[in-house]
């Protein structure tokens, strides 16, 4: 068997959640809150259990659905998009990234990507016969945007954008924002995928969306999910929004991927966005954010800023010089908590001899494994 994806295994996440479950560890390695879902959203789930809405969905969402994400994006961004050309429902933000790159990468084409990156991303890429170019970030998780510069070319056909960032949890400063829109005016053909799934998440600073610039609208697939917004990962959708000639060729692949979402998660979604607290968010997981940092002050790990998602990086230099893959490992079988190591999110393995904690747990669980890592 020759394999299209050689050099891909399985997941850190699915990794990292397995040896948690297998001893009995906190698990705050894999991106899903363990609180419940808002209960308004359960009472709908229910009620519309009962109603009319268990048969396909038309291909590019149900109509009730697309008209609320447009509300929220003209409200949140001030954006105006239309539903019938501009907006497509997916099956979880990652389907959506996968099924653009299969629509507008070709092969041959160059792409690249900034690390530390989503595990996904990459793969898309080599299975639409393109060819991914990895930048690392600094070592303080900063863009190198001269070095990002040297790698792009009139042939590079796509470019990632990851903000607020996983795994760093950092968000693009105003001059990071200037880099990238001066690189897309010096490269007219350069397109750009924008994955912010979670732009609600965001704590000191503004969150700076692909929405917010009309040259970046014009060339820019935007990925959101519903999954990270309203801690429904399981529920498995999100939405991508895209001018009309990229969503016309990204509808081409979605129809036979997918063909249509979930039409009662749909359904349940559209009743609860006009009320759903999303201007709230933030504020949120800052207390779950401040409550796991000040829980860890008398840790010796070295917290790194943290802007937004529900992650917080820390350097273990001051306790080992292990491996991070070896030290999440051993932090799991000997401290009892699960995190998640840096060196899978680059292409080169390079270890910053850091680890990714998720905050999206209830205060019991922060406190527990809190306690437990502060006795290392």
């Amino acid at each position: 068997m020759h394999s299209k994806l050689p050099n891909t295994g399985t997941t850190i996440f699915t990794t990292m959640s397995k040896m948690a479950a297998d001893h009995n560890a906190i698990n705050l390695s894999q991106g899903f809150p363990n609180f419940p879902v808002d209960e308004q959203l359960q009472e709908l789930l229910a009620r519309n259990v009962k109603e009319n809405v268990h048969q396909y969905a038309p291909m590019a969402g149900l109509p009730v659905l697309l008209e609320q994400v447009a509300a929220l994006v003209e409200r949140r961004y001030k954006r105006m998009i239309s539903i019938g050309t501009e907006l497509l429902v997916t099956a979880g933000a990652t389907q959506g990234i996968f099924t653009a790159i299969q629509a507008l990468v070709h092969p041959g084409d160059e792409v690249i990507i900034i690390d530390p990156a989503y595990d996904c991303y990459d793969p898309a890429v080599v299975l639409a016969g393109g060819k991914a170019t990895h930048v690392a970030m600094r070592e303080d998780f900063t863009i190198d945007w001269h070095e990002l510069r040297e790698v792009v070319s009139q042939r590079t056909r796509l470019l990632f954008i990851n903000n607020p960032h996983n795994p760093s949890g950092q968000l693009m400063t105003a001059e990071d924002e200037s880099q990238l829109l001066r690189l897309m005016e010096d490269y007219p053909n350069l397109l750009l995928l924008s994955d912010e799934v979670y732009e609600f998440i965001t704590f000191d600073a503004p969150h700076r969306s692909a929405h917010d610039h009309e040259l970046l609208q014009k060339r820019a697939i935007i990925v959101s999910s519903f999954g990270k917004t309203f801690h429904i990962t399981g529920w498995k959708v999100g939405y991508m929004i895209a001018p009309e000639h990229l969503m016309k060729e990204i509808k081409k692949v979605h129809q036979y991927l997918v063909f249509s979402v979930n039409s009662l998660a749909q359904k349940t979604l559209a009743d609860y966005l006009p009320s759903a607290p999303v201007d709230g968010l933030g504020d949120f997981y800052k207390e779950k954010r401040d409550l796991f940092r000040q829980l860890m002050a008398g840790s010796r790990f070295e917290l790194l800023p943290c802007d937004g998602s529900y992650f917080q990086t820390a350097r273990y230099t001051a306790i080992a010089n292990e491996h991070d893959t070896q030290f999440c490992e051993w932090l799991v079988k000997e401290a009892g908590v699960a995190a998640i190591p840096l060196s899978p999110f680059f292409e080169d393995r390079r270890d910053y001899h850091t680890v990714r904690f998720c905050f999206a747990k209830t205060d019991e669980t922060l406190q527990q494994a809190a306690a437990q890592l502060c006795r290392i």
